[in-house]
């Protein structure tokens, strides 16, 4: 069997073929890089959002707790039942009372 050389002009067009298709791979690949890259900095913006979010309702919350627990207290509510609602301390009654003497006896 002989075989047969290739010429020039095939080589040349073997070689033009093989760096048109070299170069659209790897442009290619530069293109799939460059989308994995955005949706990796994208999910990580994403991510970091989230966390400030979650700083901030965490502080928010502690701010409320904190609120809660001073409104809470008994000298802040009848300040405010004085001030805003006009109402005024209830002065404690005296009781008095009478035993016979023959009862305290017999205890």
């Amino acid at each position: 069997m002989a075989r047969r050389r290739k010429s020039k002009k095939q080589n040349e067009i073997f070689q033009t073929a093989m760096f048109f298709v070299s170069t659209i791979g790897v442009i290619a690949c530069l293109i799939i890089y460059l989308w994995v890259y955005t949706e990796i900095d994208e999910s990580l913006l994403a991510i970091e959002i989230q966390n400030s979010t979650v700083a901030e309702i965490s502080n928010e919350i502690e701010e409320l707790k904190s609120s809660i627990e001073m409104l809470s207290r008994p000298d802040v509510i009848s300040r405010k039942a004085k001030s805003q609602l006009g109402m005024v301390v209830a002065h404690p009654e005296t009781l008095s009372i009478k035993l016979n003497a023959g009862l305290l006896n017999s205890l």
